[in-house]
């Protein structure tokens, strides 16, 4: 009798969980952390009117790599602001963004040219001097804006 009523537990669980999953999936996704208060829907057509260069990270709050770039996002957000956006996209609460972007692999960084067009694509983590050495060899060359305080 024990493992027919553990057996009853284990489906009614899994239902429950199945059911959660259909319930999440009906609700309208949360708008994405793009750090400027973008949508992924505008993330395209922004650097069109921004007239930046834009770099799109498209990842993922939990994920480890994702979560290393974090500062370095914020680092360039904030050293170039003016001279470059800085988005990122958090495809797990905007799975369409990374179908949109054909995102495979996450972290995604994705270089805009000021009009809009892709110039280069990375898969992982990117640290920010690898960053800037792409976007030198893409024709770009930055000058921060606010110097990073020594550590």
């Amino acid at each position: 009798m024990k493992d027919r009523s553990r057996k009853v537990t284990i489906v009614a669980l899994l239902l429950i969980a199945v059911g959660a999953v259909f319930a999440m999936r009906e609700r309208p996704a949360a708008a994405p952390e793009t750090g400027r208060g973008l949508s992924s829907a505008s993330v395209l057509r922004a650097p069109v009117l921004s007239g930046r260069p834009r770099l799109v990270d498209l990842g993922a709050q939990q994920c480890i790599p994702c979560k290393m770039m974090a500062p370095v996002l914020e680092d360039l957000r904030r050293e170039y602001a003016g001279s470059m956006d800085v988005v990122f996209i958090d495809v797990w609460k905007d799975p369409g963004a990374g179908e949109a972007h054909g995102v495979d692999i996450i972290p995604t960084q994705i270089f805009f040219d000021a009009s809009g067009r892709e110039l280069y694509r990375h898969q992982g983590f990117i640290g920010k001097a690898d960053i800037l050495s792409k976007w030198k060899a893409l024709g770009y060359e930055f000058k921060a804006v606010r110097a990073q305080p020594a550590d």
